[in-house]
């Protein structure tokens, strides 16, 4: 698996959640298995049904989560260069087509959140990918769901 980028607080996050689904979560969903175990017969108990189904749910997210930290690599965001796009940077963008003007952070897939302001995208996105390694006065076309849209870098920033 290649690596996960993301930053300290999102490492943190998912630690918490991991540690969470192990000790509590896990222990909350077996007492509701053995509880629904004593109603009786386990072929028509859908207490039972969806015990084990929460279980399997949580077990998916638990192992989903072990892969992500275990493949963790922490963005260190005191010595980001802000010479080009990568992730790290705050970076403002002009739609060519609109000129409409917006600021986005370019973050790991982790920590994309399109709804933060500023808005973080990921550098594996279609615009976060378009972006990548280009400078200040740079136009650069991102393939969108929405078709080809081009975007002049006006400002780079920490």
């Amino acid at each position: 698996m290649e690596k996960v980028l993301m930053s300290r607080e999102k490492f943190d996050e998912l630690s918490a959640e991991l540690k969470y689904l192990k000790t509590v979560k896990m222990a909350e969903i077996e007492a509701d298995i053995q509880e629904a175990r004593g109603h009786g017969d386990l072929s028509e108990n859908a207490e039972y049904d969806a015990a084990k189904d929460a279980q399997g749910q949580t077990h998916a997210r638990i192992v989903e989560l072990e892969q992500i930290l275990d493949n963790a690599e922490i963005i260190d965001e005191t010595s980001i260069d802000t010479s080009a796009v990568n992730i790290g940077v705050l970076v403002t963008v002009t739609n060519v087509g609109t000129k409409q003007s917006m600021e986005m952070k370019i973050v790991g897939e982790q920590d994309a959140d399109i709804y933060a302001v500023p808005m973080r995208i990921s550098n594996k996105s279609p615009i976060g990918a378009a972006l990548m390694g280009h400078k200040k006065g740079e136009t650069v076309e991102a393939k969108t769901p929405a078709g080809v849209v081009k975007y002049k870098i006006t400002k780079i920033a920490k």
